[in-house]
């Protein structure tokens, strides 16, 4: 069993597939959007990306259109043809809207897989109806596509924490003016989801169009759309919010992050203050929180301090005490964004600058499997999969809960490549999460031909 576990750690370093492509001078990836076609060997899926750029043509949000390969399928003309320097062919463009400023986040409303909101460097936060968007070309001096509806409410920039609810069309957002904003889109998305197809023109506007904030940054010209003001406003953090996240069982509770080490816990039932406040949730600024979508009581969170700790809300009081149950020491640089797997309630990811994806199973601690004698040297507990393809720091990655154990993840190569955003999408290789027995008794199967080579 040890050298079974000790070669399981080895194919640790091995993907089942991987698809990897380039974009302009930096590149985000937002969730999967909602499988288009099954076929044999594939699938496709809508994926939602940006390309952020000098200034010589527009900065773009990209609804891209891709093919996952099915596990343990290869297509050797691919393989034979692979070059990471070069856009992959899985991956195609299918409407590109003009964004007003740099995208700094997309997330997609799961009630409407066709509504995304979008992060800037304002305090805004603008909502697209994608299959109303006419597709633009971005050319210089393209005029910005008007966003379908601006939600207002932050008096500073709000450029990352950006949260959809799972079970109602609510917004989160928190920026600079230290707050978490509150909006529901209940009404509008109903009105939206009624209006025919894309028959708006670039810059058009109509009766209920007002001019939002202008943009921080470099994003100086005021943004046309219909304005939505919030429902609610929290104070409780005393520096930049930087993510935010719902309860996925309640949409009046949720939770946030930020500059200030803090982990808050809100109830919109109890009013505007914190329910639960975390004063020293890291020993350095918080950059990311996610809440597990399988454990309610469960709560991940990732700092510049390079860790990511696991919080039980029961464990945690109205007078900020409460420690991890569990820090995960993985990372040899800042903690960049955290999210639990769809497909196992104890399995998450962690990606960081120091160009690593870490894959955790928290269950996976302090069991026989799990002890020194079973895994890599020095690898940390909890921790069985590592994905290095990456070049540079890993800014975002999403689980595809339409497809298990697949992740799409982008990297900023800037400072090793000058210039230039890498894509990934990997499926790591079934032999590494299913359970022992399983997997022996596979392996036995091709035992001589093991021994062979």
């Amino acid at each position: 069993m040890k050298a079974l576990n000790g070669s399981l750690w080895c194919l640790s370093s091995t993907i089942g597939s991987l698809i990897t492509t380039s974009f302009g001078l930096l590149s985000l990836a937002g969730p999967w959007g909602p499988q288009l076609e099954q076929a044999t060997y594939k699938n496709r899926q809508r994926l939602y990306l940006s390309e952020q750029t000098d200034g010589s043509v527009p900065n773009t949000l990209v609804i891209a259109n891709c093919e996952v390969v099915k596990p343990r399928v290869a297509a050797a003309e691919h393989i034979s043809q692979f070059n990471e320097e070069a856009r992959s062919p899985f991956v195609k463009k299918y409407k590109t809207i003009i964004h007003p400023g740099e995208v700094n986040r997309i997330r997609e409303l799961p009630q409407n897989s066709k509504i995304v909101a979008t992060h800037t460097d304002s305090p805004d936060v603008l909502i697209w109806d994608l299959e109303a968007q006419p597709n633009r070309h971005a050319v210089l001096g393209a005029t910005d596509s008007r966003p379908d509806l601006i939600l207002t409410g932050h008096q500073d920039d709000a450029e990352f924490a950006l949260a959809m609810c799972p079970t109602e069309p609510f917004v989160l957002s928190g920026g600079k003016d230290k707050s978490v904003v509150l909006w529901s889109i209940h009404d509008q998305i109903s009105t939206l989801a009624m209006e025919p197809g894309p028959t708006k023109s670039p810059g058009s506007t109509g009766t209920s169009t007002k001019h939002a904030s202008k943009g921080g940054g470099n994003n100086d010209k005021p943004v046309d759309g219909p304005v939505i003001g919030p429902r609610g406003i929290y104070q409780g953090h005393e520096d930049t919010v930087e993510d935010v996240q719902f309860c996925p069982s309640s949409t009046q509770e949720f939770c946030s992050v930020g500059d200030d080490s803090c982990l808050i816990l809100w109830d919109a039932r109890a009013g505007v203050t914190p329910a639960v406040k975390v004063e020293k949730a890291h020993n350095a600024d918080l950059h990311c929180v996610d809440w597990n979508p399988h454990d309610v009581n469960l709560i991940l969170t990732g700092s510049a301090d390079n860790t990511v700790h696991m919080f039980d809300r029961r464990n945690l009081t109205s007078g900020g005490i409460g420690s991890p149950v569990h820090k995960f020491e993985g990372h040899s640089a800042a903690v960049l964004c955290v999210q639990w797997s769809p497909d196992k309630s104890s399995v998450f990811g962690s990606s960081a600058e120091d160009g690593i994806l870490n894959i955790w199973d928290h269950e996976k601690i302090g069991k026989k499997q799990d002890t020194a004698g079973s895994r890599a040297a020095n690898a940390p507990p909890g921790l069985f999969f590592q994905h290095a393809g990456h070049r540079d720091k890993v800014v975002d990655f999403h689980w595809n809960a339409s497809d298990p154990w697949t992740i799409v993840s982008v990297s900023d190569d800037c400072e090793s490549t000058n210039g230039g955003g890498t894509l990934q999408m990997w499926r790591m290789i079934d032999l590494i999460y299913r359970p022992a027995e399983e997997v022996l008794a596979e392996l036995d199967k091709f035992k001589s031909h093991i021994l062979a080579c």
